[in-house]
């Protein structure tokens, strides 16, 4: 099994832009490429940096969340402020949170990374606990020997 911790968190809030994603959520393929292609642009247009701007630490959150049926995928930072335009201030409640910690080469890569491991191993192999939806955030927390390294953060609830 995959190394995993459960840790307690209080609740807190993700300002995010985001993107909805179109391709069938057994596109593995598909969902990578719209996903890079998102956090080319965020990149690039300045939206990393305002969100970045506003704050509390230095966290970059990727997050993936089902919204109205909708596979939705956001950039994000933890934040009590807004910006206009943002597509959505997302919450995150207080309770059990399987953590995934890793690195990776980018940022790209310690997501997809994190994502696979948590929901292709840890998930599936954990017995005590379950996933019933919800946000999830694979964050970015920082940068150590050439590495970009952070965590996955999912919410989860007693079996």
């Amino acid at each position: 099994m995959a190394n995993y911790t459960l840790e307690e968190k209080d609740s807190f809030t993700v300002l995010g832009f985001g993107v909805e994603l179109k391709s069938n959520y057994t596109d593995y393929a598909g969902i990578t490429k719209e996903k890079a292609d998102f956090w080319s642009a965020v990149k690039q247009d300045g939206t990393l940096d305002a969100l970045k701007a506003v704050a509390k630490n230095d966290y970059i959150f990727t997050v993936n969340e089902a919204v109205n049926n909708k596979m939705m995928h956001y950039a994000g930072v933890m934040t009590e402020q807004t910006l206009p335009d943002a597509t959505r201030v997302i919450q995150f409640p207080k309770g059990e949170y399987i953590v995934v910690k890793g690195e990776a080469g980018s940022s790209e890569e310690l997501s997809n990374m994190l994502t696979g491991t948590a929901f292709g191993q840890v998930l599936p192999e954990a017995t005590d606990v379950a996933y019933v939806g919800g946000p999830n955030a694979s964050v970015e927390m920082g940068q150590r020997n050439g590495l970009v390294y952070g965590e996955m953060w999912i919410p989860v609830v007693r079996k």
